[in-house]
């Protein structure tokens, strides 16, 4: 079995972990989730938006379907609730884990003007604070993030375009840790910036490339780690370059790097990655990675045509070689 990552973080690729049923497809998945009973939430840009797998990979249904324009991301509630962020449709819908909508944030179909600094033109995720609070990154069209009250009113927004602190160049995904500092994914900024509940810079995390997924397993008994996808080259000046992306890093929230998950280029072998969009890790610390392999690779080929687009990891016992 492949394995990827070092220190105390080595996993386990697990190959061909959903079973979806005969003649469905993911076609690419932009996010994913994990519930308290370690049930999967896949969010996908295809026929069936929200597909849900136990543990072990079997399918156990779905929904979704007419619902969304563009599916982007998840966001478990500590509720038993979801939050699927639709870029497409410029809004992010609170439901229950059946699928029922309770709340809708933005208007559906009907855009800010582009980077007014108002909600949303292409939202891109949400984070949920300890209290409640909800944090949406405004994303593809905007440079903006905002906070909501649990309820969805509007409190606050900050941001602007731009490559100084508290700037953006399209805050892709957000993430809220213990103590409440809000961390992005400013994907073409090449960084994470790390910010109070008020907006206020805190700092930064450089030495990334594309930084597109995020992900913070407060329940790691080594203490919170902080995942991050890293999309990798979209150029074609940087095509076949090592070292560049396609690739997850596990860190402390101090900014210490202690794994690297992938390969030094992208790929689909096992133990590699195409283009790592969303992360979720399980209560046995096993991640789950939803990648957008068509936008970023299938799409581009002779003939064109899907390629993996979700992988499982498991934790494995202990740990050996060097990270990467």
């Amino acid at each position: 079995m492949t394995r990827v990552g070092g220190g105390e973080y080595v996993f386990e690729v697990v190959e061909d972990w959903a079973r979806l049923p005969e003649g469905w497809s993911f076609r690419e998945v932009s996010g994913v989730g994990v519930d308290r009973r370690d049930r999967v939430f896949v969010f996908s840009r295809s026929a069936h938006p929200v597909i849900i797998f136990d543990r072990d990979g079997r399918f156990e249904g779905s929904w979704g379907e007419g619902l969304f324009t563009r599916p982007h991301a998840v966001t478990m509630g500590p509720d038993d609730t979801i939050y699927l962020t639709d870029d497409g449709d410029h809004t992010v819908r609170k439901c229950t884990l059946e699928g029922t909508v309770l709340l809708t944030i933005g208007r559906p179909g009907a855009p800010a003007p582009l980077h007014s600094g108002q909600p949303f033109n292409r939202c891109t995720h949400l984070a949920v604070a300890q209290d409640g609070s909800l944090y949406i990154s405004d994303g593809y069209g905007n440079s903006r993030i905002h906070k909501f009250s649990p309820e969805g009113r509007h409190l606050f927004s900050w941001g602007e375009p731009g490559t100084d602190p508290g700037q953006f160049n399209l805050p892709h995904n957000i993430c809220v840790d213990r103590e409440g500092y809000l961390y992005v994914a400013d994907r073409e900024n090449h960084r994470v910036q790390v910010f109070d509940s008020k907006g206020a810079f805190e700092t930064q995390w450089n030495n990334l490339y594309r930084p597109c997924g995020l992900f913070i397993d407060r329940r790691d008994p080594r203490g919170e780690r902080v995942y991050v996808g890293e999309l990798g080259p979209s150029l074609p000046v940087s095509a076949g370059v090592a070292n560049l992306g396609a690739r997850v890093g596990v860190y402390t929230a101090r900014n210490q790097r202690l794994a690297r998950l992938g390969d030094r280029l992208p790929g689909t072998d096992p133990g590699q990655f195409v283009a790592p969009h969303s992360i979720a890790v399980d209560s046995r610390g096993d991640v789950y990675v939803g990648e957008v392999s068509w936008t970023m690779y299938g799409r581009q080929l002779d003939p064109p045509r899907e390629v993996r687009s979700l992988q499982k990891l498991a934790r494995a016992a202990g740990g050996t070689g060097p990270t990467r």
